[in-house]
């Protein structure tokens, strides 16, 4: 078994990339193998006894200090986390710091960049704010920054 267990968020992130990686080898498995074997991976009998013995704590790299990737308001960005406040169940209020600003405009001949954003975001890395398209204001990725 692996010295620090992943949360749920992380576990099933990992099982989503298993699938993924052996989808583009031509071997095809379904979300609940997957699931069995990231648990057995981390040493447990099945994914039951996995989820039993991991809490809804967020990702260890969304905490204060910790690097993230994302994107807000669709552009792309990586931060540092100034501040994270776990609220109820897998919410995280969270201040980051962008290492390059990014435009919140998106009329050509107005632009507003932003280096701080403040945000909540969910168990799924999202908040609940969406543009008029649709999409997340905040999406933060699951996991270590690339």
């Amino acid at each position: 078994m692996k010295n620090r267990l992943p949360t749920r968020l992380e576990a099933k992130a990992q099982a989503r990339r298993l699938r993924a990686g052996l989808g583009e080898r031509g071997i095809r498995i379904g979300h609940a193998q997957a699931l069995e074997r990231v648990a057995h991976d981390h040493g447990f009998r099945d994914w039951n006894a996995l989820h039993a013995a991991i809490d809804d704590r967020p990702p260890a790299n969304w905490t204060r200090g910790g690097r993230v990737s994302g994107t807000y308001l669709l552009q792309s960005f990586t931060a540092r986390v100034v501040d994270a406040e776990p609220l109820r169940s897998g919410w995280v209020r969270m201040v980051l710091d962008l290492d390059d600003p990014v435009d919140v405009v998106s009329f050509d001949g107005f632009s507003n960049l932003r280096r701080r954003i403040r945000g909540l975001v969910g168990p799924r890395g999202h908040s609940r704010e969406r543009t008029s398209t649709g999409n997340a204001h905040l999406r933060i990725e699951i996991g270590a920054p690339e």
